[in-house]
């Protein structure tokens, strides 16, 4: 897919996310929308995934460690034909499979995720058991700012870094903001880059609502051997919609319809000359 191909289907998912929450009246919409250009460009054009095939030993794996914002993660699944679309109605709702954190009852979905801190040390011991089995696949894992602050995450990092997980990719949505406010006033994190170059990572600093800086970003860690990598990707909480952009009320919120409908007009629709 070319960038703007991927930038279409970046907005398609946006508005399948503001839909979503909207009839669902349940979600994680600000952390859902900053994430989105990230989860695009790694289920359409970075990972090798089929999603014929599942549970296919070679494929690629994906963890949410940030396990609330599944909105868009749902969204992928359904577009990809892992799941059904008419299942998306069903997101919060009672017996629903699609609840508001992953479960390993779907398809495409490697490990239930939603206790913060807990993704990539799932991540590295896949990495890991790639590398014992002499397997070529790669291990992506896209966290959350505030989880930064478990001590999970930098035993984490270190066993990646002791082990030379070179197929492992962390990704960072760095979005600044946390459900009880700004991450520099809850738990100060600065100076990110170098905490984990630090702890041994190749680090790519990124903005991670830019398609083309995210692809070539993850292009250049490609080229990187015997080290972790993470993308430090800057992104904007509610990116696309004026009244929640970096706005720590829609961290977690639903929208009203006067809400729904001006966030519809605000995102637009894809570009009919690149459309996906």
């Amino acid at each position: 897919m070319t960038v703007k191909e991927l930038e279409n289907k970046a907005k398609e998912i946006r508005r399948g996310i503001l839909t979503m929450i909207y009839e669902s009246e349940a979600g994680h919409i600000g952390g859902a929308l900053s994430c989105c250009d990230i989860l695009t460009a790694l289920f359409y054009q970075i990972m090798n995934t089929d999603p014929g095939k599942p549970k296919d030993p070679d494929r690629d794996r994906f963890v949410l460690s940030k396990g609330h914002c599944v909105e868009g993660y749902y969204n992928i699944l359904a577009d990809k034909g892992y799941i059904r679309k008419e299942e998306l109605k069903t997101f919060s709702q009672f017996q629903t499979r699609l609840i508001g954190h992953p479960n390993r009852e779907i398809p495409g979905v490697e490990m239930n995720t939603g206790a913060l801190g807990h993704g990539l040390s799932s991540a590295c011991g896949m990495a890991k058991a790639g590398k014992m089995q002499k397997k070529d696949y790669r291990v992506y894992c896209l966290m959350g700012d505030g989880e930064q602050a478990e001590g999970s995450i930098w035993e984490a990092a270190m066993f990646a870094s002791n082990y030379r997980l070179d197929n492992l990719y962390a990704i960072l949505d760095r979005n600044t903001l946390q459900i009880s406010g700004p991450t520099e006033q809850v738990m100060k994190l600065e100076p990110l880059k170098d905490k984990w170059q630090a702890f041994g990572f190749e680090v790519e600093q990124v903005d991670g609502n830019d398609m083309d800086k995210v692809l070539k970003a993850f292009d250049r860690l490609q080229k990187v051997n015997g080290k972790p990598k993470l993308i430090l990707a800057d992104t904007v909480k509610g990116k696309g919609i004026s009244f929640m952009e970096n706005n720590v009320k829609w961290h977690h919120g639903t929208l009203n319809q006067a809400e729904y409908e001006q966030a519809l007009r605000e995102l637009g629709k894809p570009d009919k000359g690149g459309e996906a």
